[in-house]
């Protein structure tokens, strides 16, 4: 499915339907450049799961923790140096919390994404428009 935006509002209620429609344990991989809208559609997501936290990017802290009905759990990646550092930070335990795992800067832990993970791309086309394509993808994890 692909989407385009026209203001951050609109990437936000993006986000927000597809949260609406995830189960506790999904992932979903955030992959675009700096600025793209990966956080404002996050917030989405939390909007959607029911969450009335005000949602930050994590790029500090690696991951921020959102506690609702189905928690969040949203992961910024952007400081790993590898995947061996995302099972130092608990990454296993994560995905067995039964939360939803959003992750900003999918890139560099592909190899480490379960099997059934849901891919959102974001593409930048001006000043506030967004190309937003969600998918679902299979990697080559064991999960």
């Amino acid at each position: 499915m692909i989407i385009v935006t026209d203001n951050e509002t609109a990437t936000i209620r993006e986000g927000e339907k597809l949260g609406r429609t995830l189960a506790p344990g999904a992932v979903v991989a955030l992959f675009g450049g700096l600025g793209a809208g990966k956080t404002a559609f996050t917030r989405g997501l939390a909007i959607g799961l029911g969450i009335k936290a005000d949602v930050s990017s994590p790029t500090f802290t690696i991951v921020n923790e959102y506690p609702g009905t189905t928690p969040l759990f949203h992961f910024d990646m952007y400081r790993l140096e590898g995947e061996n550092e995302l099972f130092e930070i608990g990454w296993d335990d994560y995905l067995e919390r039964g939360g939803v795992c959003a992750i900003e800067w999918s890139e560099k832990i592909q190899n480490s994404l379960p099997t059934c993970t849901i891919a959102v791309t974001i593409e930048t086309l001006g000043e506030n428009k967004r190309r937003i394509e969600v998918k679902k993808r299979l990697s080559s994890a064991k999960y």
